[in-house]
């Protein structure tokens, strides 16, 4: 069973995805399952988590009506507004839908880098672990110390972290990047997303570019607690789906990974952390 564990869809004419206003003309259209299941069959990944790319629950449930809808989506990770403590009645709603995985509030967007630690968004994370629903940290190296703390706070809280809190790859601060994900992966229990690499890394990026990256992220957390996901369509303005799928492949053999172990990666973790039924 191989699983894309973070991929999105959407309609900008549904009107909430502001952050399209200043993505790649490219990414300004439609993104719907029928544009992304031949790829899934030729590159044999047999299922997907559907993520969250607009703060609204109204996007959640259209999400969750795609999912209903399409075979090969296992699971959804969606949005609520953690300000509202009334929204407790909404979320335990949602996560009665059988396809409900995860919650995702869009933190790299957030001005207060520290916003998930305030104490009025306690009720949002006991009641994620009330509910069993996995939380997907979206957050740039800056946001390391944060998510270290947040993962302390709350133990119960199953946590991953999207895109490896999106490095630069080559940059200079990749090193302080390293440090900070060592941390992580060593202080807590959180999972780490293979995932986003190609769009830090911009248009043209090489294997041999992204390489070093793939090859800390798999250093820390182990073929046993990294996730491989596709971003697309994001990642469709820097290069192609299949090319990033075997860069990862590729990279991961020659680190030792066997045949086990990848199937982990690219497919066990995601059905076990987002207890997923397929």
């Amino acid at each position: 069973m191989k699983i894309d564990a973070h991929q999105h869809f959407w309609r900008p004419a549904r009107g909430d995805y502001g952050w399209l206003d200043n993505a790649p003309d490219a990414l300004r259209r439609d993104f719907l399952p029928a544009d992304l299941a031949p790829t899934l069959a030729s590159c044999g990944i047999d299922a997907t988590v559907l993520v969250q790319a607009a703060p609204s629950v109204d996007e959640t449930h259209y999400l969750l009506g795609l999912a209903d809808a399409t075979p090969f989506i296992a699971g959804v990770v969606g949005w609520i507004d953690f300000e509202q403590a009334a929204q407790r009645a909404q979320l335990d709603r949602l996560a009665a839908h059988p396809r409900l995985v995860g919650v995702r509030p869009m933190v790299q967007d957030i001005p207060q880098d520290d916003w998930v630690l305030s104490p009025r968004l306690d009720w949002a994370f006991s009641a994620m672990q009330e509910t069993e629903l996995a939380f997907d940290a979206l957050g740039f190296p800056r946001h390391a110390d944060v998510f270290l703390a947040l993962a302390q706070r709350y133990p119960g809280l199953r946590m991953v972290l999207d895109h490896g809190l999106k490095p630069t790859p080559g940059g200079p601060d990749l090193a302080a990047w390293g440090q900070a994900m060592r941390r992580l992966a060593d202080e807590t229990s959180a999972f780490c997303k293979l995932s986003g690499l190609p769009t830090e890394a911009g248009p043209g990026s090489t294997p041999e570019l992204l390489r070093p990256c793939i090859e800390h992220l798999l250093d820390c957390f182990g073929a046993d607690r990294l996730i491989w996901g596709s971003d697309w369509p994001v990642l469709s303005a820097t290069q192609p789906y299949d090319t990033w799928l075997q860069t990862c492949v590729s990279v991961l053999t020659d680190c030792g990974c066997d045949a086990q172990a990848r199937a982990k990666v690219f497919g066990g973790n995601a059905e076990a952390f987002y207890r997923l039924s397929v």
